[in-house]
């Protein structure tokens, strides 16, 4: 070890305040160390390269500092000496180099490069591999819907508004309406990714450097397919966050109001679907309860990823658009606590949706006493009788009402309840079949007839399934793609490290 020392504080007389550290040196550092040690590992190493291919910095001090970068790499953030008294995990780092090799050598990798743009490179990385992960977990999770939504195209129940029965669905239409939303989604976590997608290294700390480098050499060894190209864009904005963070408050809304719906049927009151055992808890005292714990986490974890977007778009708001704490590295770790709060929600609800058992029979039966074919009966009396739509609408609404007070169910109307009614409303009789409105009354001859282009007949939902598996396939391929261009570029990294240690 070196006993030569080099100080990022010399401009200052005083180590920082104990408040300081507690408050803002510590939790960055820890930060640091889970997010973007090998992020910046992988940055050293980059431009290390760089310096070296355009002769900036000599092959032989580069080749004596990535060795001791690949070291330090190998050993973990464990190896270096944190007092706390350094605000970032770099500071640690270039003093770990810099004990290793002395200043002179040490000291050199830092050239053309400013903690703005090393810092602000580490967290697009760590946040693009995250988007990655979550995109891929919310395609799994809209590809066990589709496969449900194919499976229950026949499995006829209640649909509601304002919390109210108002016509037959199937399990299947239901799912793959909530697949859609999925999909749009997936859109938005991949223009997010796509947008985070660009590097700043070169960046410097506004305006780039006056040294020859090659940003694109490096862009390219950290697997990032464009540049940020303004440098004092580069440093300054985060909108990369602010979209990402986003994205995941709109997504994890959609998949707690999913989970808020099988809550709800998984009620005793309801009886349609049970959670699995492995999704659930149980209670201390109360021997008879099975606690629906993985539907309320999802909702907790939106609820944190919701409060993100808030805290993101206030770290920046009113900061001066250049390189500034509060705007700039503020957002980080609401950043990273919703990308991992959405990784993990996804894969609950995905494994809620795997195991879930359910009961068809119940939610037939539901659909069929709960009034919600109530307007294909309606539907029904205009095309065989003539009348207009509004006065059929009123016949029916007063036979309900009428049932509903003397505790009748759907099934019990008849031809008979419907021309009295009519005779009271418009002093005419309804003339209609029994046999049209047994088959009006019938849940699965509901959705049977919604053959229009989006409706829940299962053959139209089955013709739209097979389409969205083609977008999703779309989309899993352009998934696996970045995830494998990553990892090219990991490997050329090593491959030309390799080259230059070896030389």
């Amino acid at each position: 070890m070196s006993e030569e020392k080099v100080s990022l504080r010399e401009r200052v007389k005083l180590p920082p305040a104990q408040a300081l550290v507690d408050a803002y040196y510590r939790p960055a550092i820890s930060y640091g160390a889970k997010y973007l040690f090998s992020e910046e590992m992988r940055i050293h190493l980059a431009h290390g390269l760089m310096l070296a291919r355009q002769d900036i910095v000599s092959r032989d001090d580069i080749r004596q500092t990535l060795h001791i970068v690949r070291e330090l790499r190998a050993a973990g953030p464990e190896a270096l000496d944190i007092d706390y008294l350094q605000e970032d995990l770099y500071s640690y780092s270039e003093r770990y180099i810099v004990s290793r090799l002395g200043p002179d050598i040490g000291g050199r990798l830092h050239t053309a490069r400013s903690r703005n743009d090393l810092n602000i490179t580490s967290w697009r990385m760590a946040l693009r591999r995250r988007l990655v992960q979550v995109a891929a977990g919310l395609n799994r999770l809209r590809g066990v819907c589709l496969r449900l939504a194919t499976e229950h195209a026949d499995t006829v129940m209640p649909g509601y508004t304002h919390t109210q029965h108002a016509q037959p669905i199937s399990l299947g239409y239901y799912l793959l309406a909530y697949a859609d939303m999925l999909e749009r989604d997936a859109e938005r976590v991949a223009g997010a990714l796509n947008r985070c997608d660009r590097c700043p290294l070169g960046a410097g700390a506004l305006t780039t450097t006056a040294f020859p480098i090659d940003r694109d050499y490096t862009a390219g060894l950290l697997g990032f397919p464009r540049l940020l190209e303004v440098a004092y864009d580069a440093v300054s904005s985060r909108d990369d966050a602010h979209e990402a963070v986003a994205a995941l408050a709109i997504m994890m809304t959609g998949v707690s109001r999913l989970a808020t719906d099988l809550q709800e049927w998984n009620t005793l009151e309801y009886g349609f679907v049970e959670l699995s055992d492995a999704f659930s808890s149980v209670s201390s005292i109360m021997p008879q309860k099975k606690n629906p714990q993985g539907l309320e986490y999802i909702k907790t974890a939106a609820a944190y990823v919701t409060g993100a977007v808030a805290t993101v778009l206030a770290c920046s708001k009113n900061t001066h658009f250049a390189d500034v704490n509060d705007g700039v590295t503020g957002v980080n770790p609401a950043t990273m606590d919703a990308t991992e709060r959405s990784m993990l929600a996804l894969a609950v609800a995905e494994g809620v949706l795997e195991t879930l058992t359910l009961r068809p029979e119940v939610m037939l039966r539901s659909a069929a006493i709960g009034f919600g074919t109530a307007t294909e009966l309606a539907d029904v009396i205009v095309r065989e009788t003539g009348l207009s739509f509004r006065k059929a609408h009123n016949i029916v609404g007063r036979v309900v009402r009428e049932a509903l007070e003397s505790r009748r169910t759907a099934p019990e109307l008849t031809a008979q309840d419907l021309s009295a009614a009519s005779e009271a409303l418009f002093g005419e009789p309804c003339v209609i079949s029994e046999e049209a409105v047994t088959k009006a009354l019938d849940p699965r001859a509901n959705v049977a007839a919604r053959t229009v282009r989006g409706g829940p007949a299962p053959q139209e939902v089955t013709r739209m399934v097979a389409e969205r598996r083609e977008r999703l396939a779309a989309h899993e391929a352009a998934v696996a793609a970045v995830s494998a261009r990553l990892a090219d570029a990991d490997a050329r990294l090593e491959h030309e490290l390799d080259a230059l240690l070896n030389d």
